[in-house]
């Protein structure tokens, strides 16, 4: 049996958060700083698992809320795992649906004892408690499983960010009573930390969570619309009481200045659909910042989209044949620009950690900066 783990390699020696770990689990090493592609409904859009792997994903994430639904527990019972269903044998976390009870807005009731809410695909009505979580997710076998959690839409008041916690509170502690009763030692599961804007707010969330004790801990409620100045605060405040032996995740938070700044921080890993669905509107990432494939001023450009990345795209197209798949429709655009989006994602993190290992993140991240806001 693999015991999952966490253990740190190396803080930055200039004195900042910045930090190399490794997280162990059944199904391999996770190096963090990390970032995982969002597979939502058990597939990277536009990317096969193969690739996936290629490109050098170590970790990827599903939503237990989109798999309940569809294709449902009994299919994923009879494969055996999310792993075997869709053919990925490295490490899956799964988020537990709390985001989407959010964005169902007032197609969602929360209570104390869960949430009961109509699906948006059919209508049909279902009831989600924090148990019933844990169950699912003991079903799908993802390594690294959330805690179902609440929080209200920005901008929200006192007493809407103090519900939301209490919710979140009793939930995160019933759903861990339930992984220590029913889920494998192989797995972990965290707890995630809510609150709002209301720095108060966090800390009790956190301490809270602490006493309760999970195998790591997320900072949720963020990315929802929020200032730059209220997420930078969020994060200064919070991150540096987390405690330090066990992961540290930011969901859904993903430009590369949000992650740089969370990384000096102390965070440990990352997950956004920014990638993937960025590639499928045309926007690419580049080390000289963002390009729109489809301008008119590609359309004779037979450069790849990036001279010094090393994709399987940017090796083998020009910026002018992208932008035609693009303004032709044709599926192999979103493919094609998915994969040079996600490899420049996992290349970048690649180059965090390195740069934390030598002890020049600061150094890293005003160079990075510096070219990539000029490019934009």
């Amino acid at each position: 049996m693999v015991v999952p783990m966490f253990k740190l390699k190396n803080n930055d020696k200039s004195g900042i958060g910045a930090r190399t770990g490794i997280v162990s689990t059944k199904n391999g090493i996770i190096e963090t700083p990390a970032f995982m592609p969002v597979g939502t409904a058990g597939t990277v859009k536009g990317v096969i698992p193969k690739t996936l792997d290629e490109i050098g994903a170590s970790v990827i994430l599903g939503n237990t809320y989109h798999l309940f639904l569809r294709p449902g527990m009994e299919v994923i019972k009879k494969a055996g795992s999310l792993h075997k269903f869709i053919s990925w044998n490295k490490p899956i976390l799964t988020d537990s649906g709390g985001f989407q009870i959010f964005s169902l807005g007032g197609n969602a009731k929360v209570s104390r004892e869960g949430v009961e809410f109509k699906s948006h695909l059919d209508g049909s009505s279902f009831f989600l408690t924090p148990e019933s979580v844990v169950d699912i997710q003991n079903i799908l076998n993802s390594d690294i499983q959330m805690v179902l959690d609440n929080f209200a839409p920005n901008p929200a008041g006192y007493e809407a960010d103090r519900f939301a916690l209490d919710i979140t509170s009793l939930w995160a502690r019933r759903a861990r009573k339930r992984f220590l009763q029913t889920g494998s030692k192989e797995n972990m599961q965290f707890g995630i930390v809510q609150g709002g804007l209301n720095e108060k707010l966090r800390s009790e969330s956190l301490e809270e969570l602490v006493e309760i004790g999970f195998d790591g801990y997320a900072v949720g409620g963020l990315s929802v619309g929020e200032s730059r100045e209220d997420f930078m605060k969020i994060i200064s405040h919070i991150v540096p009481d987390m405690e330090s032996d066990k992961p540290r995740y930011l969901m859904g938070s993903g430009t590369p200045e949000e992650i740089l700044y969370a990384v000096e921080k102390g965070i440990d890993m990352f997950d956004c659909v920014m990638p993937t669905r960025n590639a499928r509107n045309g926007s690419l990432f580049t080390w000289g910042g963002k390009i729109s494939i489809k301008n008119e001023k590609f359309k004779f450009d037979m450069n790849p989209i990036d001279v010094e990345c090393e994709c399987y795209t940017c090796k083998n197209f020009s910026r002018a044949y992208l932008r035609h798949l693009y303004i032709s429709r044709e599926i192999n655009s979103s493919v094609l620009n998915s994969i040079h989006n996600l490899f420049f994602y996992l290349d970048f993190m690649h180059k965090v950690r390195y740069s934390i290992d030598s002890n020049e993140f600061l150094a890293f991240k005003d160079r990075f900066l510096f070219k990539y806001r000029e490019g934009d």
